[in-house]
């Protein structure tokens, strides 16, 4: 192994099950498996972590929007070398999607925009389109409201004042896609898809092909790679453990 990667497997991994004490020293490379509160950045969380564990050198392998929740997998000290490859891995989703509705976001992050018909749409209609059209590996317009660049500046900062650009389309891939509710026009989808994929936009592009319009009104990534939600340490929990009282 070169100088400039780190063994997955040598790094202690910080969740409920593993807490980290307010003593250690993360400067040898630690990961932690945090849940996002929504209304948090993915930086929000990265701030709020390496202020109190003191260690300069701390990212994310993986950014979550702010209105999302879930898995947000930040890297210590040298574990910052294995942000690239943690980032590789295969993510899964629980997505609620709005069927009817378009917002120019593709989320809830923004007023709708426009409204279709939904009545035509069947539960086994979803399940073809699932099947035919959005597994397996598909092509993605990524959304003006995005971090992308163009010509030096953010997508969603020319979003925000009206403007429109041409985006080329992006290659992902779907490894699994399963309905797991359909209800009043409301989508539960469980969702595993590779690094890159816009779920909103999935969501977005489901509608079109369904024949109405959709957009996602909640995230979850429940999943990265090996690493669970279901063991992540919530922010109320590190601050019990950094923000005692001297």
């Amino acid at each position: 192994m070169g100088k400039d990667t780190i063994s997955l497997t040598s790094l202690p991994v910080y969740d409920r099950n593993r807490l980290p004490s307010p003593d250690t020293d993360h400067a040898s490379g630690s990961l932690f498996l945090i849940d996002k509160p929504a209304g948090w950045s993915s930086f929000d969380v990265v701030k709020f972590l390496r202020y109190r564990i003191k260690i300069r050198k701390t990212g994310h392998a993986g950014t979550l929007d702010p209105l999302a929740t879930g898995l947000l997998v930040i890297c210590a000290g040298k574990a910052t070398k294995a942000i690239s490859r943690i980032q590789e891995f295969p993510k899964r989703y629980c997505a609620q999607v709005r069927l009817g509705v378009s917002t120019p976001s593709q989320d809830a992050a923004t007023e709708p925009d426009a409204f279709a018909p939904t009545d035509h749409i069947k539960k086994r209609d979803v399940e073809n389109m699932l099947a035919r059209r959005f597994t397996g590996k598909i092509n993605q317009i990524p959304p003006m409201y995005s971090a992308l660049h163009k010509d030096g500046r953010r997508l969603y900062k020319l979003a925000r004042q009206g403007e429109v650009v041409v985006r080329e389309p992006r290659q992902i891939e779907v490894f699994d896609i399963e309905l797991v509710s359909f209800d009043n026009d409301h989508l539960v989808l469980d969702i595993l898809c590779s690094k890159g994929t816009y779920v909103r936009t999935l969501a977005h592009d489901l509608g079109i092909a369904l024949g109405s319009l959709a957009s996602l009104s909640n995230l979850r990534r429940t999943a990265i790679g090996p690493y669970d939600a279901d063991d992540a340490i919530t922010i109320e929990q590190i601050r019990s453990i950094y923000d005692q009282e001297a």
